[in-house]
């Protein structure tokens, strides 16, 4: 019998969490995309971060799902540590929604939602409705975990041996420790609360008691959090250590409560629920998180210079002469499916960054013949081949795995601007050749080749901003300056091509300057096509004829 208890016990847990699992990554998937958006949109003061978090974990069902993609939002820069406290807290109250819904005791609708989700996967076409369906397939299945294991529990109260275990927890500070253990193995106070829940309907655990394992589980569900942060930057152990002290904190003063007033705590939490020892833990877990918030937002600020106390020091800055570093993926970033493609774009703004600079470097070189200027550009360029092939790797690597539908429609398209940068660079080393060749072979320039060259280079410039602009910020801002531009160059090109053949007709150069005069410029043309192909990339479609530039190899 006992064997047959513990099976139907760890059967019905791990239906919990596939079930839990499934609708968290199912609704990441079908809205994942726009939650991120407003997460990142309504973060700008600490009260509106907040409501964001409680609104953006209920949803999903999941604190720890929101409290890394915050750890990966602060370690790519694209929220700060005094935004991520209030979405942080906000976190902490969202996750009580999983312990409300299990308390009404949903199990009898369970096959209800397994049947409707089922029938959406297996006979709808659209992507959108089969992860709607994942959602309540995943609901359904939950549901029936808890089913399996709250009839596995009425088996324990027959098992003298357990019964007597479980009612001889007394001691506050075990009874925190054990929910910490079970939520940091697990990873999910969701889950360590909803079995708490179960036991206490059964009469397993004597409800002063839950209200300490509950305290416990608060502080497990850091875990996660921290252990995703350990390979991020120090902004990102930052973020996660906020998480921690707001837990550790809270559960201190409501220990500390609880230890001078534990009777009239429970009683007055028992006045809410009813002689419903269920809804007794719900209502507690959510009391505590909205107590934990009231009395420490006010101290959000202190939270975060605390952790610079923990956590001092900057990071290194990584800059043109890394020697073959990544900033915001690959091992040493924090991975969240959610913000992934968000972080594969801002390495790859750092990638088009560095080809941007080198080629402005190499057109330097060219003119003053700085054999240092030409070296940089040689060591430059091994970097960003580095960040090309580590950059593809990683949008291998992340569109095996469950991202955002919206987010896994770009992934083509990433894998396109990485090469158009990636060709950038590889003209910057040919400017960096044409400039060693200019100074073995003791070749020379005129006045007016070096300033068309040098008012060429401006309009590049320019076309390049805009492009790396429109990817990055998503927006179609720049889309018809940059087809003008790229017009412009073009003309530009020819009449460039024109003026060295008049300089040659004129005996004004010689062949050999003349010839890298050309290939240069034929070279600056093609920059700007790999320019307008990134700025093209965020479109779904060419817009009134707007044509996609075919890029010479």
């Amino acid at each position: 019998m006992g064997v047959s208890i513990v099976l139907s016990l760890a059967g019905g847990l791990g239906l919990f969490l596939f079930g839990m699992k499934m609708m968290s990554e199912g609704i990441e998937k079908a809205a994942g995309a726009k939650l991120r958006n407003i997460l990142e949109f309504f973060t700008k003061n600490r009260f509106s971060g907040m409501l964001v978090g409680i609104v953006f974990t209920a949803i999903v069902q999941s604190s720890s799902a929101c409290t890394v993609m915050v750890v990966s939002f602060v370690n790519s820069g694209i929220m700060s540590l005094y935004q991520a406290v209030g979405v942080i807290m906000g976190a902490n109250i969202g996750t009580t929604v999983t312990s409300q819904l299990v308390s009404f005791n949903l199990s009898e609708a369970a096959p209800i939602f397994v049947l409707g989700g089922v029938m959406m996967l297996m006979f709808s076409k659209r992507l959108n409705v089969q992860k709607i369906g994942e959602v309540l397939l995943g609901f359904g299945v939950l549901f029936m975990g808890l089913s399996i294991m709250a009839g596995a529990m009425e088996g324990i109260k027959e098992m003298p041996s357990v019964t007597a275990m479980l009612s001889s927890l007394r001691n506050p500070f075990l009874a925190v420790l054990v929910g910490f253990i079970l939520t940091a193995i697990i990873q999910s106070s969701s889950v360590t609360v909803s079995i708490v829940l179960l036991m206490a309907n059964q009469g397993l655990l004597t409800l002063p008691m839950c209200c300490f394992i509950i305290m416990g589980c608060n502080i497990g569900s850091c875990v996660t959090a921290l252990l995703a942060s350990l390979a991020g930057k120090k902004d990102a152990k930052r973020a996660a250590l906020i998480h921690f002290l707001f837990n550790v904190f809270g559960t201190m003063i409501i220990f500390t409560i609880l230890q001078l007033a534990l009777d009239q705590v429970v009683a007055f939490i028992h006045m809410l629920s009813g002689d419903n020892p269920g809804r007794f833990v719900a209502n507690a877990h959510t009391l505590f998180k909205v107590f934990q918030v009231i009395i420490l937002f006010p101290f959000g600020n202190l939270l975060v210079k605390l952790t610079y106390l923990i956590v001092p020091g900057e990071d290194t800055k990584v800059g043109y002469r890394a020697n073959l570093q990544l900033k915001y993926i690959g091992q040493k970033a924090v991975f969240s499916p959610a913000t992934a493609v968000i972080d594969a774009t801002k390495e790859l703004e750092r990638m088009a960054s560095l080809a941007s600079e080198n080629l402005n470097r190499a057109m330097n070189a060219l003119v003053t013949l700085d054999e240092e200027d030409i070296d940089e550009v040689y060591k430059v360029e091994e970097n960003i081949n580095f960040l090309n092939h580590e950059i593809t790797n990683y949008l291998v690597k992340i569109s095996q795995t469950n991202l955002p539908v919206e987010d896994a429609k770009s992934i083509g398209a990433l894998f396109h601007v990485v090469n158009d940068i990636e060709r950038i660079g590889d003209h910057a080393e040919n400017v960096a050749d044409s400039a060693r060749q200019r100074l073995e072979g003791n070749l020379g320039f005129s006045k007016e080749a070096q300033k068309e060259l040098g008012d060429m280079l401006d309009m590049v410039n320019t076309i390049v901003r805009f492009s790396i602009e429109m990817f990055s910020k998503n927006s179609e801002e720049h889309l018809h300056d940059i087809l003008q531009l790229e017009d412009a160059i073009d003309e530009k090109e020819r009449e460039l091509q024109q003026a060295h053949v008049d300089r040659l007709t004129k005996n004004e150069c010689t062949p050999e300057s003349g010839m890298l005069f050309s290939d240069i410029v034929s070279g600056l043309e093609r920059v700007a096509d790999h320019a307008t192909n990134i700025a093209f990339s965020i479109l779904d479609a060419d817009p009134e004829g707007a044509r996609k530039v075919v890029v010479r190899a």
